[in-house]
């Protein structure tokens, strides 16, 4: 009797579920609920069956995750049973797109066909999101039919690990929220004028000195407020220059960094989940930390530069590295420890808001411009990009830079990564290169999501629907310079974010909408049907144990 009960109990409760709309986060492109076809659960007896070894990462994943919030652990096995498995199958022939998964819900149990690792590992993805938030028993997956790929190349997600610094356990945690998401590369930010996060072990002054600061700003510049005031605006009429500005900072030394050892291990568990990093090496600006370990390299050699403790570009404060020989053969040391390190394509060099003015009065720096027949300083920023290109590539590496890169003529072989507004990226588009899409006012996650939020973000705004509705392919592009546009990235900039849970708060639910605009076919975002979907994913949140904005749902 007590069977025949738990038996009417599933049936209805499996027929109430299938019933129901699927609620996945990005999108797919083809998603369809069989409604008339039993579900499958999921139970101790379910296999997980992997035929080919290489796809034991996302069996494994899988497997993980149902262990840590549903207290199940699978078998995983390499022969196909006759009923009560997920079997992951890797078929390359199965789409015309890159990395694409077939997922189908089957009467004896679950198929993920996909056209590469990546793409059984984005099939998994959408599995976790088919299985109930409540993590009770059972766990009955609704029948569907998903045919489903990425609509760009590039899904970015940053994190400045500089302003404040994270450890590895939240990197990886973060790592694990990019994959959830389907996200496919980490953008890295390891150095800036505030730490040097990155062993160099033929430069250990890197992480000695540049490793720690002795004091942050408190509040927005000059200082005025603390952690735990209301967002606000400074007035725009109000003129602060760093000659009258009186900065004030809480006096606590912050600081830490990755050990070479730690850093391998992040990239290891990174690439378990078909997610590359990208690693980010400041130049020849966002400097400080790197001139106070090293001052001769600097525009002013005999000066005491100090790790910076106060937020933004204000010239007083921030040199740039002297475009010299014995400046260059130090990053080319910095970069081969670094491309060593990381198995990435890319390397991240920054070239973003290098002042000129340090330029302009060095007398050493007017020198090598005349030596090399620049006009200027934009055209002294170039050569200083360009050079390091060279070296990059001359290792089979290729470059990233922020949209300053184009200052004074682009390197031959560079991405650019277009952050003031699109301008920059719609530039590089139509000189035929690469070109990842992060204006500011969408896609910078460290911008308030509401006007008056309960803690301290930067003084902008980018909500959630902002967010969402933002297009990463410019209009003004022709089709064959649209496909330049590799794809876009949201970026994390760690200010006013001192621990996880703010950084979750700030990233949750924009990662959502980023995720969406990256996969999704364009002709699928519905923004009121993204809402609905949301509210699944919150629960999910909860589940996880996940700090997330909920305060759009009261606006």
């Amino acid at each position: 009797m007590k069977n025949l009960l738990t038996l009417i109990v599933l049936i209805t409760f499996g027929l109430k579920l299938s019933a129901q709309e699927v609620n996945i986060i990005p999108q797919p492109a083809y998603l369809q609920v069989e409604a008339n076809k039993k579900p499958f659960t999921i139970d101790a007896k379910t296999q997980i069956v992997v035929v080919d070894s290489a796809l034991i990462n996302s069996a494994n994943f899988l497997n993980d995750y149902l262990q840590k919030y549903y207290k199940v652990k699978l078998n995983i096995t390499n022969v196909t049973p006759t009923k009560n498995f997920i079997n992951l199958i890797l078929n390359t022939r199965i789409s015309e797109f890159d990395n694409a998964y077939i997922l189908n819900t089957l009467d004896n149990g679950i198929s993920i066909a996909g056209s590469s690792q990546a793409g059984i590992f984005y099939g998994v993805q959408s599995l976790i999101q088919l299985i109930p938030t409540n993590n009770s028993n059972p766990l009955i997956i609704p029948s569907v039919n998903i045919i489903d790929h990425p609509r760009f190349d590039y899904r970015g997600m940053h994190l400045d690990v500089s302003r404040h610094f994270f450890d590895v356990e939240f990197i990886k945690q973060y790592i694990d929220y990019l994959a959830l998401h389907k996200m496919n590369y980490f953008h890295w930010h390891l150095t800036d004028d505030h730490g040097w996060r990155i062993e160099i072990k033929k430069y250990p002054k890197l992480t000695e000195i540049g490793a720690w600061r002795n004091g942050s700003i408190v509040g927005l510049w000059p200082g005025k407020g603390n952690e735990n005031i209301k967002y606000q605006v400074l007035p725009t009429e109000v003129k602060i220059t760093p000659k009258d500005a009186v900065i004030k900072t809480d006096g606590i030394k912050h600081g830490g960094y990755y050990t070479q050892e730690q850093i391998k291990d992040v990239i290891d568990y990174a690439a378990k989940r078909y997610i590359t990093i990208i690693p980010e090496i400041e130049m020849p600006a966002h400097s400080m930390a790197l001139l106070a370990a090293y001052p001769e390299l600097g525009t002013e050699p005999n000066k005491k530069y100090e790790v910076a403790e106060t937020w933004g570009m204000m010239n007083k404060y921030n040199n740039v590295l002297q475009a010299s020989d014995t400046t260059f053969k130090f990053l080319e040391n910095v970069l081969t420890e670094v491309m060593d390190l990381f198995p990435s394509q890319y390397i991240h060099i920054g070239g973003d808001e290098a002042s000129k003015v340090w330029w302009k009065q060095s007398a050493v720096s007017q020198q090598i411009m005349k030596a090399n027949g620049l006009k200027n300083e934009s055209e002294l920023q170039s050569y200083f990009i360009q050079r390091i290109e060279k070296f990059v590539n001359s290792k089979g590496k290729t470059i990233i830079g922020w949209n300053e890169i184009l200052q004074g003529g682009l390197a031959p072989n560079a991405v650019v990564m277009s952050w003031q507004g699109e301008k920059g990226g719609i530039e590089a588009a139509k000189q035929n290169h690469k070109a990842i899409m992060t204006p500011e006012n969408k896609m910078y996650f460290n911008h308030a999501q509401f006007a008056k939020e309960d803690s301290l973000t930067a003084k902008n705004l980018s909500p959630l629907i902002d967010v969402y509705n933002y297009e990463p392919i410019p209009a003004e592009l022709t089709e064959a310079q649209a496909a330049n546009i590799w794809g876009g990235q949201g970026c994390l900039w760690s200010e006013y974010i001192t621990n996880p849970a703010k950084v979750q708060y700030l990233l949750f639910p924009r990662l959502d909408a980023l995720s969406e605009i990256l996969w999704s076919p364009k002709d699928k975002r519905n923004y009121p049907d993204f809402q609905k979907r949301l509210k699944t994913q919150f629960k999910r949140y909860d589940m996880m144990n996940i700090t997330y904005s909920k305060n759009y749902l009261e606006n």
